[in-house]
């Protein structure tokens, strides 16, 4: 699963627009004698299997607890733009999926359009990793148990490496070095497709937390550093020249990011750098062995940037709060992050026993990535879900702009700092 990443128009509007969040439910009441029933609007999967084996998962919990649950879907996009409107209307759902962090949840809550489950973890106790919990927590209440956690790094094929008597790279020369082997052997050194603009902020995040570290960027981001620093520079001008080195694709903001997954899968690019929310598709569609590591820094093997993807919220407005907490604890309960890692290949924000995991040995690598990135809190951020709308769109038109020479990395941090300031 991809992550959500916040956009211009959306978020401004959430927060823009006042709500009590005291209005009518998002459902009708039952009538007596019929079964409860809750709806739950998520984000269209890309695989329609998935979205079977959720329906059936969640019979299970209907079975159990007589509430019926209605699975609504929408594509990402449609819902950015419609959610607002249905929550605010009373035609909403019951329980959605969303993005954690303040430019999602967080903007959610301001605007009075969530409801507090404070007392609900209080209630059933649910176990979330203290920094995955702090991404729900706004002005002291927990409106939503976060969702997925997912690293961003460096896939890379194995077997191309051995071929070509590559190591795994261990700083930046060494991936460099490895880039022009594989250059001259033939072969795309990395599958960036940066059309749709979001993998820019990743690649952008990525650079950035290994060369300065996650105390480096939460300086950025808290407004302590300037974005025209000579650090953010660097990170710019390290995409540009990995570019104008053959070590991309010849147009990166021409590849999609379906595209770019699709030359790693055929062997036609030897890395791709991007989240754990694709190990699942590469199970699926390699016949190579493949390693993941976090994007490499100038002086040593870097740090991973960790995120979360979206999460179960309830509405402010909502009839039907007692089922929609029976259900959010469902969705929080270890048998249901278990049930996900098998069977949609993500990683719940939870403590989790991974012994008797039925999973592929590279998931099982990513898993233990993961509980070793989360349990030390030593890993980057992805910058695009806790930055300003405004400062999103700087960055990830900034970001295509430096992929297509329409601007130097120096102007395009100059223009990070100036939406910084807004």
């Amino acid at each position: 699963m991809r992550p959500l990443m916040a956009t211009a128009a959306v978020t401004a509007c959430l927060i823009a627009t006042a709500c009590t969040g005291t209005g009518g439910g998002t459902s009708e009441p039952a009538e007596e004698g019929e079964p409860e029933s809750i709806k739950w609007l998520i984000e269209e999967p890309e695989d329609a299997t998935a979205l079977k084996a959720l329906e059936d998962h969640v019979a299970d919990f209907t079975e159990e607890s007589g509430i019926e649950v209605e699975i609504d879907t929408l594509p990402l996009d449609t819902m950015r733009t419609v959610l607002q409107t249905q929550l605010r209307s009373g035609e909403g759902p019951d329980v959605f999926n969303w993005g954690s962090g303040p430019g999602f949840g967080g903007a959610l809550a301001e605007a009075g359009l969530l409801h507090d489950m404070t007392d609900a973890y209080e209630e059933h106790g649910w176990e979330v990793f203290d920094f995955a919990k702090e991404r729900v927590t706004f002005d002291g209440k927990i409106y939503g148990v976060p969702g997925e956690l997912e690293t961003i790094g460096v896939f890379y094929n194995k077997d191309m490496f051995t071929e070509l008597g590559l190591e795994q790279p261990q700083n930046i020369d060494d991936l460099e070095a490895a880039s022009e082997t594989i250059r001259d052997a033939g072969t795309i050194p990395m599958a960036v497709g940066n059309k749709e603009a979001w993998p820019g902020g990743h690649l952008l995040s990525m650079a950035l937390s290994s060369d300065i570290g996650s105390e480096g960027v939460d300086a950025l981001l808290n407004g302590e550093q300037s974005w025209d620093s000579p650090e953010v520079v660097s990170a710019l001008s390290l995409w540009k020249d990995f570019h104008e080195s053959g070590y991309l694709p010849e147009s990166p903001t021409s590849v999609t990011y379906d595209n770019s997954a699709a030359l790693f899968y055929a062997a036609d690019a030897a890395m791709i750098p991007t989240g754990s929310w694709l190990v699942g598709e590469i199970d699926d569609n390699v016949d190579f062995e493949v390693g993941y590591i976090p994007f490499p820094a100038p002086d040593g093997p870097g740090i991973f940037t960790g995120g979360l993807g979206s999460g179960p919220f309830v509405s402010a407005g909502t009839s039907k709060t007692d089922a929609a907490i029976e259900f959010v604890d469902f969705l929080a309960s270890p048998e249901h992050g278990k049930w996900t890692v098998e069977n949609l290949h993500t990683i719940p924000p939870m403590p989790l026993e991974t012994g008797d995991l039925d999973v592929s040995p590279l998931f099982a690598q990513v898993l233990e990535i993961t509980a070793e990135v989360s349990a030390s809190g030593d890993f980057g951020h992805n910058i695009d879900v806790l930055a300003t709308d405004a400062f999103n769109e700087a960055m990830l038109d900034g970001m295509q702009a430096i992929m297509t020479d329409q601007m130097t990395p120096e102007e395009v941090a100059a223009d990070l700092e100036a939406a910084a300031q807004q």
